[in-house]
């Protein structure tokens, strides 16, 4: 199934239709095998001719270019031959119909629009009766006429290689594309039935060892241990244990190690009594007694003092402590869940966090997957994303397949809350646009993606250079996707193998170049 949608935003394709269009005012679309265009919208048309742009609003005339790219099409598949360059006789100017094959399948065609293959004082004439008809001003007439050009045979033959490299990788990104869908079919296959425990979103292998285990420590009231990157969702996994625990009806707190400047972190865990430092004008209870009968989330763990965590495994080890300034110690029933994104065994080998107290803290440990491990579960995350956004008021938007085939290839260092920030940076900048394309993603995600593959070239400079840095990039490309078959990839492109063994060479594609 063609996604005819996602064409114009790719990159490569983009910067094609640039091309014809600056070089010869040539205005280029898509049909399907019926001749009927796609990925079309007549409310957003941008065409580099007016009259054409005109044309094309009308049913009448979509109807009949359908016709004609139709029966082009059927000559053309018995004829076997590439492309036809033939006159549009509704319109009077001539038009280039490039088949779209797919797997021996015809499946569509770049149509280019336009121009003559021969001028002349009649071709004209007859162009400006033709608009006239349609009811084309004849200040838009006469703007369309001055656009359109003769292509002599050398035009044509520069004309003809762009719009078959256009073909071209719309074949490329098909292929990418249910590639990447058997990827992702694969990946969902045998997964649990759970998408969702309390805050927690994810339907992925990892998500569903991480609910089973936080099942069985439903009932237990042991120190948990929560490791895992930035922006996985620590906090989450805290709020899911209180929360299903016996414990879910008391109060539950929070520390944030990191966060709470060293001098004032004793006080904010054990509280104070007036008079005990400068600024202590009244007795104040510190978190553990706020957290008595519940649960504290120490978060940050790694980042307490090493005078802190001595006092910290006294409280873990005989659940007292004492304010500062008292003299008095004091006992509470808190279940310490305490969360990390550094390796606390590392710190204890260099001597940085103590042993005893990781061991405490150690006794159910749970690692929290990084979204890199679990890109499966993107689909779901986005959705909720773009569901919550949507609660803010405005339109419920979605994303193209495109844009998020370009969020799985991304690594997300920031993990699920990077991916929230993004939704929400997408949803405010494409404003009343509800959906959601590829080219509205973050540079940083684009860049990562444009690197390896072809829909990434530079198409700029002379034509020559630009050709043949495309047909590079998509031999390259093209070689690691089939495993270097040579034979299987020469019968993608539509050339010998001979042809293609020569044009690796040519480029320096040599398997074993590439390896060093």
């Amino acid at each position: 199934m063609i996604n005819w949608d996602e064409f114009d935003h790719i990159h490569v394709i983009r910067k094609l239709k640039h091309i014809l269009a600056s070089w010869w005012n040539v205005d280029t679309v898509f049909t399907d095998e019926r001749g009927y265009l796609k990925g079309f919208d007549k409310a957003k048309l941008n065409f580099v001719n007016p009259g054409v742009a005109h044309l094309l609003q009308k049913d009448a005339a979509l109807d009949n270019l359908a016709e004609t790219v139709s029966k082009t099409l059927e000559d053309l598949r018995l004829s076997e031959n590439r492309y036809s360059v033939r006159k549009w006789d509704l319109a009077g100017f001539d038009i280039g119909v490039f088949p779209i094959w797919i797997d021996n399948d015809l499946v569509g065609a770049v149509v280019s629009l336009g121009f003559f293959k021969e001028g002349g004082p009649q071709r004209v004439a007859e162009v400006r009766e033709r608009f006239a008809a349609f009811g084309t001003s004849n200040d838009v007439i006469e703007v369309s006429l001055a656009k359109m050009r003769v292509l002599d045979e050398e035009d044509r033959s520069k004309f003809v290689s762009l719009v078959e490299l256009t073909s071209q990788e719309i074949v490329t990104l098909h292929l990418e594309i249910t590639q990447r869908e058997d990827r992702i079919r694969e990946l969902n296959k045998e997964l649990g039935s759970r998408y969702k425990y309390d805050s927690m979103i994810g339907k992925s292998k990892p998500m569903q060892a991480l609910y089973s285990l936080l099942d069985k420590i439903q009932n237990a009231d042991s120190t948990v241990l929560v490791q895992g990157d930035n922006g996985t969702g620590k906090e989450l996994i805290a709020k899911a244990i209180h929360f299903n625990s016996a414990r879910k009806d008391k109060p539950f707190m929070i520390a944030n190690c990191g966060a709470i400047p060293e001098g004032l972190l004793e006080s904010e865990l054990f509280g104070h009594m007036k008079g005990s430092f400068t600024g202590a004008i009244a007795n104040k209870k510190g978190l553990f007694e706020a957290a008595h009968t519940g649960t504290f989330f120490l978060d940050e763990i790694g980042e307490m003092p090493a005078q802190m965590q001595v006092r910290l495994l006294r409280v873990l080890q005989e659940g007292t402590f004492t304010p500062v300034g008292s003299t008095e110690q004091r006992k509470v029933d808190v279940r310490v869940i305490a969360a990390t994104n550094r390796n606390l065994r590392e710190m204890v080998d260099a001597g940085t966090f103590r042993e005893d107290l990781y061991y405490r803290l150690n006794v159910i440990n749970i690692r929290v997957p990084p979204l890199r491990e679990r890109k499966e579960d993107i689909p779901l995350l986005a959705e909720h994303f773009l569901v919550k956004e949507a609660e803010k008021g405005g339109p419920k938007k979605i994303l193209t397949k495109r844009a998020l085939e370009k969020l799985y290839d991304y690594a997300w260092p920031g993990n699920v809350r990077e991916l929230q920030n993004e939704i929400e940076r997408i949803v405010v900048l494409s404003g009343t646009e509800t959906k959601l394309t590829a080219d509205m993603l973050s540079p940083k995600i684009l860049e990562i993606g444009e690197k390896s593959k072809v829909q990434g070239a530079r198409v700029h400079g002379k034509l020559k250079d630009a050709l043949e840095e495309l047909e590079r990039e998509m031999i390259k490309e093209g070689l690691r996707r089939t495993g270097w078959n040579k034979s299987k990839l020469a019968k993608e492109l539509g050339i010998s193998r001979a042809g293609l063994i020569m044009k690796v060479e040519k480029y320096g594609l040599d398997k074993r170049r590439l390896a060093k």
